[in-house]
């Protein structure tokens, strides 16, 4: 099967997933499975046709069919170590159907109709299909406009940049800000009127 192979896991190993798949087969007929993804959010069904390969952060997948495999790619940037998501992408190539979660509402958007580049919060990248060109750059580099836009634009000193012409799938809700509204509902970590670089632990 496709995306069972030993490589295969050791690549889903450096993309945060787990080393093992469940497969789901209809023994007679037609059967019906059941998928959820780990946060509040919508999910996707796409649909590759073995033409171009589709890119998605770490997380993002949920399940596929047999026929699709399973990679990974590297961005640009050490995003991880510049307030965003992983720097590691989960790549699906193949024909089948591939489907993807992500948290809060999917937006989507192609950067051709933008002039051709969009700039977002690195944790907003949820999955693009082959052809758009994905970067990361910091917010106004290490001067004080940059370090102000982090702190009280409660913003991450980076941004991810998709430039080109293809489909992009963002999401309204980054991880970083859900976990910070469930601490801060529970009495954890309170982020101040200054954003989210600062924040206060309570007790």
């Amino acid at each position: 099967q496709a995306m069972g192979t030993a490589m295969q896991a050791g690549q889903r190993m450096l993309a945060g997933e787990s080393l093992a798949f469940q497969y789901f087969t209809a023994q007679s007929g037609e059967g019906t499975v059941g998928f959820a993804g780990v946060l509040p959010g919508e999910m996707r069904a796409l649909e590759l046709d073995g033409t171009r390969a589709w890119f998605a952060e770490k997380d993002a997948f949920v399940a596929a069919e047999s026929t699709v495999d399973f990679g990974i790619a590297f961005t640009g940037g050490r995003t991880g170590m510049s307030g965003g998501e992983g720097f590691v992408l989960e790549k699906f190539t193949g024909r089948g159907t591939v489907i993807i979660a992500g948290a809060g509402n999917f937006i989507d958007l192609n950067p051709a109709d933008f002039g051709g580049r969009v700039e977002v919060d690195t944790g907003c990248v949820v999955a693009f299909e082959e052809g758009i060109r994905y970067g990361v750059q910091r917010v106004g580099g290490l001067n004080r406009q940059g370090i102000m836009n982090a702190v009280f634009g409660g913003e991450g000193l980076s941004l991810a940049t998709l430039e080109g012409d293809g489909r992009v799938i963002l999401q309204s809700l980054t991880i970083e800000g859900l976990a910070n509204a469930l601490k801060k509902a529970q009495g954890g970590d309170k982020q101040g009127p200054t954003g989210g670089l600062f924040s206060t632990h309570a007790g």
